[in-house]
């Protein structure tokens, strides 16, 4: 299965089922951006600040599993 790509203002978030390991530490470290509850469950328009967008890059860098990963976006 190809990894998912969700578009955002600043960044892009790629994510690959595959290797999920369901640790949460997405949801847990920005809600605003990964709720499983809704669709798609990752939102990176959400992090439409600088600052907000260096908490996601920092939140995907916990990913225990690499299923989730940021793409630069050019400017």
């Amino acid at each position: 299965m190809e990894p998912k790509m969700y578009i955002g203002p600043i960044v892009n978030v790629s994510f690959d089922a595959t290797l999920c390991q369901h640790a949460a530490e997405c949801i847990r470290g920005m809600p605003t951006v990964f709720d499983v509850r809704k669709r798609p469950w990752v939102d990176p328009g959400n992090a439409s600040t600088e600052e907000e967008a260096d908490r996601l890059r920092e939140v995907v860098g916990r990913c225990p599993s690499g299923a989730l990963r940021i793409h630069e976006r050019e400017r």
